[in-house]
């Protein structure tokens, strides 16, 4: 789904191998007022990262080619994107995937299947900064 760019509208890149988590998240965050860019993998997002400029991304873990965790060392990496918020989305809810997400730079954590009231409460909690719809 493609919308027109909008001032002062949001813009959430959502990275996941899944194409039924990204059209989730993509209704639930469109439906909400936000602007949505979606990348089937690491590398994918990498090339539109730059084109696109979100305020915020969630990024699967588990993904071919480059996983969730190499994309966000590398985002983290860049100085324009380094303050840009990563959650990090995983079927996977232990300690220790939590803990290397963090130590990659992610913003936090969030375990599919998320719900739409998860999923909105972690744009609102981690883009108060920012001007939202």
């Amino acid at each position: 789904m493609t919308t027109l760019p909008q001032p002062n509208v949001l813009k959430i890149m959502v990275i996941d191998d899944s194409s039924t988590i990204r059209r989730s998240a993509e209704i639930f965050l469109t439906q909400a007022g936000y602007q949505v860019v979606l990348a089937e993998d690491g590398f994918d997002a990498l090339a539109k990262i730059n084109d696109h400029h979100p305020s915020l991304i969630f990024c699967d873990i588990l993904m071919p080619r480059l996983d969730g965790y190499q994309t966000c060392a590398l985002i983290k990496r860049s100085a324009r994107f380094h303050a840009t918020p990563v959650l990090m989305l995983s079927s996977k809810d232990g300690l220790f995937d939590r803990a290397r997400g963090l130590m990659v730079g992610s913003s936090a954590y969030l375990t599919k299947p998320f719900s739409k009231d998860s999923l909105l409460s972690a744009v609102r909690e981690h883009t108060a900064d920012t001007v939202s719809k």
